[in-house]
């Protein structure tokens, strides 16, 4: 591996029976990056990365954590690495401090060190003021905040999630999102599998997409969106009266105006900020008032629609999907 990568996929491959679950998916992530695996359910996100965390054992090739091989040193891979899986593991019957103490004596940290990143834990995660109440008392998100604290006792430099905020209200989430990034400001490298494209977007450097075990799509959020297509210029008037003749501005502008009338709206393909530029100067003084002039490009939503046929969220379970992801070979 080399010394700027975290983590390194080679040639994974995973084979349940007759079912080929995962075929070929290599990626390598930067050290102190965020690497979104985004795909729909039953695309192989999650054996890819049980392979990745040693719970589960590759058919064929083979990965890297921290400069660690899971197939030849996954008790090392283990000490390198935190997991948050798609439910929080947490155990319920416990206090929230009291989980952190558990999983602190598991590595064999001392009671000093477990005292000290235990409460340091509970005031980063905005759970110290619930940290001596029963877990089973914890809301969705505070429970999927422990889980990730739980994850971080033993200040693992990279870190699995996988679909962390699955079931998660709209505000919890955007909270998570906080908290991962401030992770990855401190140096922690991410792996993060979603089907949230929004989260995606929000969160990772890079995005590899991956549909029926596949990898179909690599890049930045930003590349990948530029491959989708064009982006495009759009300008909402304000008053309907005037669309006719904002359409002909945009047109003696040299651009191809497509009209939505109920929206007030003209959108153009655009090469970039350029032609926001030039169209802005040709409204300058026109009398025309705009509420809105701005460039839009294609979203993750449609890249992956591009890349697939099928929106992100729509289930395909070609590989088996749900059944197989959840197997479990120890390695």
């Amino acid at each position: 591996m080399g010394h700027d990568h975290a983590i390194e996929a080679e040639g994974l491959v995973k084979e349940f029976g007759e079912t080929l679950a995962v075929d070929d998916v290599s990626f390598a992530v930067p050290r102190g990056t965020v690497l979104g695996l985004l795909g729909p359910n039953g695309a192989g996100k999650t054996t890819t990365v049980r392979m990745m965390t040693t719970l589960t054992r590759p058919t064929r090739g083979t990965a890297r954590v921290a400069g660690h091989d899971v197939l030849t040193d996954p008790a090392a891979v283990r000490r390198s690495m935190g997991l948050t899986g798609q439910s929080a593991t947490v155990d319920e019957l416990l206090t929230g401090r009291e989980n952190l103490w558990l999983i602190g004596s598991l590595y064999g940290l001392d009671k000093r060190t477990i005292d000290r990143v235990g409460t340091e834990l509970l005031e980063r995660f905005s759970l110290a003021g619930a940290a001596d109440r029963v877990v089973k008392t914890y809301s969705g998100g505070m429970r999927r905040r422990l889980d990730l604290a739980v994850s971080l006792v033993a200040t693992p430099p990279v870190l699995f999630l996988d679909e962390p905020t699955t079931g998660l209200d709209p505000r919890s989430r955007v909270e998570l999102w906080d908290v991962l990034r401030d992770l990855v400001e401190d140096g922690t490298t991410l792996l993060l599998t979603t089907q949230y494209l929004e989260e995606a977007d929000q969160l990772a450097d890079d995005i590899v997409v991956i549909d029926r075990g596949t990898v179909i799509a690599q890049g930045t959020p930003l590349e990948l969106k530029d491959a989708s297509g064009k982006a495009a210029l759009v300008v909402t008037v304000s008053r309907a009266d005037d669309l006719a003749a904002a359409v002909e501005r945009v047109r003696g502008a040299g651009l191809e105006a497509h009209v939505e009338e109920a929206a007030r709206r003209i959108t153009a393909p655009a090469d970039g900020l350029s032609d926001v530029t030039r169209i802005a100067s040709v409204f300058d003084g026109s009398g025309i008032e705009i509420d809105d002039l701005g460039l839009q490009r294609p979203s993750l939503d449609d890249v992956f629609l591009n890349l697939t046929g099928h929106r992100a969220e729509e289930v395909e379970d070609a590989t088996g999907g749900a059944a197989n992801e959840g197997e479990e070979v120890r390695a």
